[in-house]
């Protein structure tokens, strides 16, 4: 964020900061973490996989709504359809850490080109994942700070990242799900 900060802007920088970098090291840790292989008689999730794939079917189609509504001068809306994504993401977030604290992981099985692309979309998607994470915070509070040049500008970068991620997380689940 540049020097000219708003003071809702100063008011959140810090706390774009620490998320930024402590969901990424939180889900690192958490990621490592098997409950019951620490002695825990908890259930696998395993039925979480397809809620949360699908959930991130959702967040594509709210962020591709959200931007036609922009587009359409239903700032209304497309302000709703943005929360309503962001509230999906930190749901997807919840169930995934989850799943991998009560299950273990799933080796993907292909073989051949198909285990490249898998792992080319699975590292991009991951990769990208953190990266998004800083611009959607930054995007939506130069929206709360009525930056809305601003907004827009850093809007045309996050919005590609986070849809991406989306839709490989969707596309990494049905590459994955004949292996669960």
């Amino acid at each position: 964020m540049s020097s000219n900060l708003s003071p809702t802007e100063k008011k959140y920088k810090n706390w774009i900061i620490i998320l930024s970098i402590g969901i990424p090291l939180a889900v690192a840790v958490l990621f490592g973490v098997n409950l019951r292989k620490l002695g825990f008689d908890v259930e696998p999730l395993t039925f979480l996989p397809p809620i949360y794939a699908t959930i991130n079917g959702v967040t594509a189609i709210i962020l591709v709504a959200a931007l036609w509504a922009v587009k359409n001068g239903k700032v209304t809306l497309h302000e709703r359809l943005m929360k309503t994504a962001i509230a999906c993401s930190v749901l997807f977030l919840l169930m995934y850490i989850a799943y991998h604290m009560t299950s273990d992981s799933t080796r993907f099985g292909g073989e051949g080109t198909i285990r490249y692309v898998y792992y080319f979309i699975l590292i991009t998607h991951i990769v990208l994942s953190i990266a998004v994470i800083p611009f959607v915070l930054i995007t939506y509070v130069r929206a709360l700070s009525k930056k809305f040049e601003s907004h827009k500008k850093i809007a045309r970068i996050t919005f590609p990242i986070w849809l991406y991620v989306a839709i490989t997380g969707v596309v990494v689940y049905l590459m994955i799900s004949p292996y669960y």
